[in-house]
Formats: structure tokens, sequence, C-alpha cells
């Protein structure tokens, strides 16, 4: 897993907010995910910032560009929310995020203007360090070389991270999109190097586990763009006003229960008996257990949700 850093970093939700600081070293990007190649890009602007006695800024865009570019058939679902990007960012040592609100008048902007108006004159950037595929301004008409080009009228420095660089690390947003859909935690918590987790409010279902001795979370995601793992049975841990649980948690149909076209998520804490109704609650994956199965019984569904149990709290001791 990943060192993490804790520091106060400032959010800016307008540009306007922003307030000139000591040599600017800029990054720019979605960051969804805040996996090992954007970590990669904040160490690097870290350690620039240090030898100028500077301070890091990632520029970032929300919503998503391809949610407002492609309205109808972006199919995009995001690894983080926004707040859970913050929380990351955070924690990976950056000390200035602007989030960029994106629409089509923003994607319409010419790239030198872009760079003039919102990295020269807005940020004041003293260095931008920048994967060589990255596009921007209209048309996605700006990269790395424009960057470079521009640099000497405008006085600032360009980082280039290199495609040999990138391809070492041989990780992307798009990779670890994938890996969750299909239910492979293994590989999404290798790519990220810190646990997919979704946040929720527990809301009130059923209770028919309750009835046969698991009594369960239903977690309402509150956010329709954050993405969920397949349908399955996974091991997890939790956490509830700060305590950390661990449990096993389900995603899908109830197929036992009735025919329900409704995807919901329930997640049983161990050792937990608590009225958790209203309640927040953030859900690291640590492992897939099995598909979601459709059983004769109760009695034939609580056997195989011992097993599950039994499964779960051996992945949870490592």
């Amino acid at each position: 897993m990943a060192i993490l850093i804790t520091l106060i970093l400032k959010v800016y939700r307008k540009i306007e907010d922003f307030k000139q600081v000591k040599h600017p070293i800029v990054t720019v990007g979605t960051f969804d995910g805040v996996h090992i190649g954007h970590q990669k890009i904040l160490n690097r602007i870290r350690e620039i910032a240090s030898k100028h006695n500077g301070e890091t800024v990632l520029l970032t865009f929300f919503p998503h560009p391809r949610m407002i570019l492609h309205p109808d058939n972006h199919g995009l679902k995001l690894i983080n929310t926004l707040d859970e990007k913050i929380e990351l960012l955070e924690k990976f040592g950056l000390d200035h995020l602007i989030i960029l609100p994106f629409d089509k008048t923003f994607s319409q902007i010419e790239p030198e203007e872009y760079v003039k108006d919102f990295l020269v004159n807005k940020i004041k950037l003293d260095t931008i360090v920048i994967g060589y595929d990255h596009h921007f301004g209209k048309n996605r008409a700006g990269d790395i070389n424009l960057l470079k080009k521009l640099a000497p009228k405008y006085n600032y420095n360009v980082e280039e991270i290199t495609a040999q660089e990138i391809e070492e690390i041989a990780v992307s947003s798009t990779k670890i999109r994938k890996a969750i859909l299909e239910g492979d935690i293994t590989t999404a918590t290798e790519y990220l190097n810190h646990p997919f987790s979704i946040r929720g409010i527990v809301i009130k279902g059923k209770q028919i586990g309750r009835s046969i001795g698991f009594p369960t979370a239903n977690i309402d995601v509150q956010y329709n763009y954050k993405i969920i793992p397949k349908n399955g049975v996974y091991a997890v841990n939790g956490t509830i006003d700060g305590k950390q649980y661990n449990g096993m948690l389900n995603i899908g149909n109830n197929p036992t229960i009735e025919s329900n076209l409704k995807q919901s998520i329930e997640v049983h804490f161990f050792g937990l008996n608590a009225n958790l109704y209203g309640k927040e609650i953030t859900i690291n994956f640590v492992k897939r257990l099995r598909d979601e199965q459709r059983f004769d019984s109760l009695t034939l569904l609580k056997q195989q949700l011992q097993l599950d149990k039994a499964q779960a709290e051996q992945i949870l001791a490592v």
C-alpha cells in the first residue's frame, strides 16, 4: 500500500478563489481513482515543489468531460465521487485542488487561450508536469508540444511524463474501471495502491437477513455516476462513526428472496448488532468470494452465508 501523507488540502470550487502561491507546480487531469500513475505524478510535483520552495496544484474538472461532450452515450461510471477524490488527494500530499466546472462553453476554449487565461494569468504557474498524451482545449487540439512552444512566451517550465514512464506503470483509470466491473478487486487494488471503496447511507431493507442470523445494512449510494462492482459476495471492511468493522457484502437482486430487478447493496458486519439506519458507511472492498446465487430455501442460504463468513474472516485476518 502507498505511504499516505497528512496535509491540509485547500480546495477551490471556482478558479477566482485561488490566490497566488509561491512557485505553483501544476499538473492537470481528472485523476479518477488517484491510482499509481497519478501517485507518480503527485510525487514528482511534490519533489519539484520542494526544490523550488513551491506548492503543488492540481487543476481538475467536474463533471467528467465525457459526461458533457457525450451525454447520451458516454457509459461512464467513475471510480471516485468528487468528495472521495478530494480525500485521496489530501492523503497523497497535494497542496491545492482547483475544480473547474466543465461544460460545453468551457470545451470550446481555444488551447492557447486556455493556457494563457487559466494556467498563466490565474494560477501563474512556475512548472507544469504533464503526460506526453495529454490533450486540452477545443477539439482536444492542445498537447505537450503546444505547452512547450508557449513556455518561453509565458515564462514557465514544462516537464513531460514520457510514454516509457507511463508504459512502465501500465495502468489507467479505464483498466481499473474494467476490473471493478468484472469483480476483480485484487487487480483494482493493485492498480490503485489503496482499497476501492463505496460510501452511502444505511436505509431500511426487508430484514430477511436478521431472521436467519445475518442482519444486513442496506446501503444507498447517492451518486448515480459512482461505479459499482459486479454482482456477487465480497469480503469487506467498513467504517462507521470512525470505527472499523470486518464483514461481507452482497451486491445483486436477492434471487432467493424475490425476483427483484433493482440492484441492492447489503453488508453484514461480524459481531455488530446495532441500529445503523441513517448512518453514513464507507466500505472498502478486499476480495470477491463468489457469484450471487439463488437457493431453494432460506436454510440453504444460511448454510452458504456461514461458509462465506468463514472464508471472509480468513481473508480479512491476513
